[in-house]
């Protein structure tokens, strides 16, 4: 069987260029060219050859749920949540208590919060594999 790695994320936004700036803002995510097609679609670089994909559908219903997430390690988390609040964007831990962070069985400590359209993103801080 072959191996296999991560390349991209896509998620449907409802407006491409509210979302473009949510993520360059909050999380410092660099524009990239999109190299596949002409279309609207615009992509994010999350490093390391990885990428975000945002493909506008500004009349498609989007459903999310913090279970289907996606996840992000810094170095410091807590002056990134300090980030958050100057920010005004809530976040929470896993059970949804807002301003709190979450400290996992395994001692990775992690928050939560959502995008503008609805979609969760998770930050922690597993320095284990950096």
């Amino acid at each position: 069987m072959p191996s296999f790695l991560f390349d991209h994320i896509a998620l449907s936004v409802k407006d491409v260029g509210a979302s473009i700036a949510f993520y360059q803002k909050v999380l410092g995510l660099k524009e990239i060219e999109n190299t596949a097609s002409d279309s609207k679609t615009r992509w994010l670089s999350l490093g390391e050859g990885k990428q975000l994909h945002l493909i506008p559908r500004p009349n498609s219903e989007i459903k999310t749920n913090k279970a289907v997430h996606f996840a992000l390690k810094t170095s410091d988390l807590d002056a990134f949540i300090r980030y958050l609040n100057d920010l005004n964007i809530p976040y929470s831990d896993w059970p949804d208590t807002p301003n709190k962070d979450y400290v996992r069985k395994d001692g990775i400590k992690q928050v939560y919060f959502q995008d503008p359209n609805g979609y969760w993103i998770e930050i922690n801080d597993d320095i284990q594999t950096h």
